[in-house]
């Protein structure tokens, strides 16, 4: 019995790693708009912030430095919630039916998803992480592995959102507007792109409640050194994430029923 639902997890993850590797456009995609974030955004204002008040205020990191975790942890967060899309068009297509009749627990199908739609955040993460090692001054080469293992939790937190979101929607342009309802609040309160001890206190209070600030203050850590939290903290605050998500999805997929 375990070795079919480990096989239905392995099938079902590497469907989803496949799919990403015969699609050249999202992975091209995947990695020049983060790199323009970097580019226009990030040079942009490095200039601006190279003073030594900003230095304190950024932890002692020049600007790039600072926000290049938050750019990579950025990826992996839209790349990962928005993979939950592909269940809106299975169901359209017809395979989300056979994935709902086939003899194999939907647990593992959807567990299978999950891990695979993560992985193919935590590659891209890779690709962006290494192209962006030029921009940065402060850059712990070993840490950067270690941040991607960070990277590989909060892909699956929040493709597990994603695919919980997915579930039951009909169309996927429902799908993005929630998307866009979501997006841009989490990733502003994140503190990727400037301190979350610079934030107003009611601000403060809603960016500890966002998942993904444990994430981006875990990839920093690992990745320059500097951080706000202690690293224990934020993977002990991922897995509870990871746990409960990744159940709240299971849950909704095993009541979704065939139409």
């Amino acid at each position: 019995m375990l070795r079919g639902f480990l096989d239905a997890v392995y099938v079902m993850a590497y469907r989803q790693v496949k799919h990403f590797v015969r699609s050249p456009s999202r992975i091209i995609g995947s990695i020049v708009n983060p790199l323009i974030w970097i580019v226009f955004f990030g040079l942009g204002w490095a200039k601006a912030f190279n003073n030594p008040f900003m230095k304190v205020l950024l932890g002692g990191l020049d600007y790039l430095s600072f926000l290049v975790p938050g750019v990579i942890a950025m990826s992996v967060f839209t790349g990962s919630f928005l993979s939950g899309i592909s269940v809106i068009f299975d169901k359209q297509f017809g395979f989300l039916k056979e994935i709902l009749v086939a003899p194999t627990p939907r647990s593992a199908a959807i567990l299978g998803r999950i891990l695979g739609d993560s992985l193919t955040a935590m590659v891209q993460a890779a690709l962006i992480a290494l192209v962006s090692i030029p921009f940065m001054e402060h850059i712990s080469v070993i840490g950067t592995l270690v941040a991607l293992i960070y990277g590989y939790f909060v892909a699956i937190g929040f493709s597990a959102l994603g695919v919980a979101i997915a579930s039951r929607m009909r169309s996927h342009e429902g799908f993005q507007l929630i998307m866009s309802f979501l997006i841009l609040p989490l990733l502003f309160l994140s503190g990727a792109f400037y301190p979350v001890s610079l934030m107003p206190t009611w601000m403060k209070v809603l960016a500890y409640l966002d998942p993904l600030t444990y994430g981006v203050d875990a990839m920093r850590y690992w990745m320059t050194g500097v951080s706000w939290l202690s690293p224990i903290t934020d993977l002990a605050a991922l897995v509870l994430l990871d746990t409960a998500l990744v159940g709240f999805a299971a849950m909704l997929f095993n009541k979704m029923t065939i139409e």
